[in-house]
Formats: C-alpha cells, sequence, structure tokens
C-alpha cells in the first residue's frame, strides 16, 4: 500500500476527504436548514391566511416596518384612496403570465398613507395594458393581507402608457416617486373589497425540494467514499500480480530427452563389443587352470 504515499495519490486522497466532508457537515446540514425553513415558512403562510382579520393598528405601529409575525395577516384598515399617488409595479407574474399590479395609496383614518395593491391587469397583446379601473372616492373599509415591502432594486422607474411604473414594490421609493410620505409595508388586498380589480392569488406553498437535495448530498459522499475504494483495491490488486509474475500454468514444459536409438549392427557397422557375464567354471578355471 506504499503506492497511497505517490503525490497523485494523496492529491486524490485528499480531495475524495474534502469533497465528502463537504457533503456530510456543510452542504447537507444546509439543504435540511432549508428545508425545515421552507416548512415553517409554508405553516405559517397556511395560518396567517386563516386567521380572522384584525385591526391593522393591533399588529403594526404607526411608521414602522411590519414584522415577520404580521406576515400574511388579514388586516383591516378604512381610510380614502389617493389615485394621485396611483403607480404600476411591473414585470410581474400571475399564474406564470406577465402581470402588471396596481398600487394605490390608501390616507388612513389614523393618519397614515398605505400602499394598497389593488390586483392586477395583463397586458394585451403582451405590449399595450388595458384601461384600469379608478379606484373609488370617498371612505372605504377594506380587508387586504399585510406584507413587507420587497427588496429595493436599482432600476430606475419609467412612464409608459400614461402610468408610472416601478419594478419593486417599495413604499419609501414609490412615496419618493409620489411625493407623498408613505408608511413601510403594503396591503395586498382580498377578493370583492372596494377597489379590487383582479385580487392576486396567494402564493402557492412552496414545494419544498430541499429535503430531498439534502440526501443527494449524503449519497454523493458515499459514492465518493466507495469509488476511492475501489480505485485503491483495483491499483493493489494490480502491483500485487506485476510482482508475482506469470502463473506455473502458463509455463512451457521442457522437451523430453530422446532416447538413444536402437543398436543397428549390420548396417552402420559391426557393433560394439558387450560385456558377457563370467560363469563359476571361468572362474575356477582362471585360478587353477584349465
Amino acid at each position: 500500500m506504499r503506492f497511497l504515499l505517490r503525490p497523485g495519490w494523496i492529491a486524490l486522497t485528499l480531495a475524495v476527504v474534502a469533497f465528502a466532508f463537504g457533503c456530510y457537515y456543510l452542504l447537507a446540514p444546509w439543504q435540511f436548514h432549508r428545508s425545515a425553513e421552507r416548512d415553517g415558512n409554508n405553516a405559517e403562510l397556511v395560518r396567517a391566511v386563516s386567521t380572522a382579520p384584525v385591526p391593522r393598528s393591533s399588529l403594526v405601529a404607526p411608521g414602522t416596518e411590519p414584522g415577520p409575525a404580521a406576515a400574511w395577516r388579514q388586516v383591516i384598515v378604512t381610510g380614502t384612496y389617493e389615485p394621485t399617488g396611483e403607480v404600476l409595479a411591473r414585470l410581474r407574474s400571475v399564474d406564470s403570465s406577465a402581470a402588471s399590479e396596481i398600487l394605490t395609496p390608501l390616507r388612513t383614518t389614523d393618519g397614515e398613507t398605505l400602499l394598497v395593491d389593488r390586483g392586477y391587469v395583463r397586458p394585451q397583446n403582451g405590449e399595450t395594458l388595458p384601461p384600469i379601473n379608478p379606484a373609488p372616492g370617498g371612505v372605504v373599509t377594506v380587508v387586504g393581507y399585510q406584507l413587507p415591502d420587497e427588496s429595493a432594486t436599482d432600476r430606475a422607474p419609467i412612464t409608459e402608457g400614461g402610468y408610472r411604473q416601478v419594478y419593486a414594490v417599495d413604499s419609501a421609493a414609490i412615496g419618493s416617486l409620489v411625493g407623498m410620505p408613505i408608511a413601510p409595508g403594503y396591503l395586498q388586498l382580498l377578493p370583492a373589497q372596494p377597489g379590487v380589480v383582479t385580487a392576486v392569488p396567494l402564493p402557492p406553498p412552496d414545494p419544498n425540494s430541499s429535503y430531498s437535495y439534502a440526501w443527494q448530498w449524503l449519497i454523493f459522499g458515499v459514492m465518493a467514499i466507495g469509488g476511492w475504494c475501489y480505485f485503491v483495491r483495483l491499483e493493489y490488486r494490480t502491483r500485487k500480480a506485476e510482482q508475482e509474475g506469470p502463473d506455473d500454468e502458463g509455463a512451457v514444459p521442457a522437451p523430453e530427452e530422446e532416447s538413444p536409438p536402437p543398436d543397428r549392427a549390420g548396417r552402420d557397422g559391426p557393433a560394439e563389443p558387450t560385456t558377457r557375464a563370467r560363469s563359476t567354471s571361468d572362474v575356477l578355471a582362471d585360478r587353477y587352470g584349465r
């Protein structure tokens, strides 16, 4: 296993360890956290929209940003629409189709001015906005979902088709554009409320795919370690086979020695004399004489 100390194998081992560590201690926990957070958001949304409406002043203090507990709560507001401060939020998507949302300030009886989302319209032929029904005059009482401001954008507002149009629902930026102070956050009207055009539907629950992503990262970590073990074993067996050499079964047998040819006396000349075994009489004759 000394080959593991070579630079290439050291680099591969460190890469596998780093990847597995990231899968188990960074990526998978992050996805599990996101999964829990999304489940919590879905539960908060369901709980908020199913709660009976309450006066907005009981949830949000005057002039303050709505907190997380107030998000998507149904609130009741009484006041008068200010159509001179109306703007459109462009480049929106409602039910997977392009739309523009109508934002009209409402001066409440408490002295605040709130931004109210009166619904949406779709551009005709993908370009031209249709006529928009004006907000009703006089004092009205509306019920809507309390929402926080959207993140500010660097894109400047435009005027098109006779409407001032913005790219984000940001009460401070819209207040500066229309020249009136607007309280943080905005209201999204429910259907059948005074001034609503076509109410923006509630967002669908988050599908929350983070849980499956977390398990995928865990599986990737196991696969990385398993692949490393496979290649280490393959390298070890290859080197062991090279050290042992070829097997005995593959050796070529040595040729057998050929036996000398039989005596060919009478053909190739006289045969070499052979030694005859001596009998007992021969031995006695040599000793005592014949």
